[in-house]
C-alpha cells in the first residue's frame, strides 16, 4: 500500500477513534451527571415505579451504546496498530488485500468480504 493512501486510512481511523472517544466520554457524563428528573426532583432516586423502570431502561439503554463503543473502539485501536506495523489492508483470515472499497466504508475491517460473508455464515448457522 502507497503511503498516500496509507495517510488516508490512518487519517479515517484517527477521526473516527476521536469520534467514539468523545462519544463514550458523553455517555460516561451523562450517566455521572445528577440533573433533574422528568419529575423535576433533584434525587437521583425515582419514587413511582413506572420512572424506576424508565430509569433502569435509559441505563441499561446507555451502557449498551457505550459497550458498542468501546468494542469499535477497540477495532479502530486494533486497525492502527495494523496500520503502523504495514498489515493494515490484508485479510487476515486468507491474506489477500482488502478492496479499497470496504476499507473506505469499513476503514478498521479486518477481513476481506468472502471471509467476513463466511464468517457471519458461520455465526448465523446458514450455509
Amino acid at each position: 500500500m502507497k503511503k498516500s493512501e496509507m495517510a488516508k486510512y490512518e487519517k479515517l481511523l484517527m477521526k473516527r477513534r476521536e469520534e467514539l472517544l468523545e462519544a463514550i466520554r458523553e455517555k460516561k457524563d451523562q450517566a455521572n451527571s445528577s440533573t433533574k428528573e422528568s419529575t423535576g426532583d433533584l434525587s437521583s432516586y425515582s419514587y413511582h415505579m413506572a420512572d424506576q423502570g424508565t430509569d433502569a431502561i435509559e441505563r441499561e439503554k446507555a451502557f449498551m451504546i457505550s459497550s458498542k463503543s468501546r468494542r469499535l473502539l477497540y477495532h479502530v485501536n486494533e486497525a492502527l496498530r495494523r496500520l503502523h506495523k504495514g498489515k493494515y489492508g490484508n485479510c487476515q483470515q486468507c491474506g489477500k488485500a482488502i478492496q479499497k472499497r470496504r476499507l473506505e466504508a469499513v476503514p478498521h475491517a479486518r477481513l476481506c468480504i468472502e471471509c467476513k460473508e463466511r464468517e457471519e455464515e458461520a455465526k448465523t448457522g446458514r450455509r
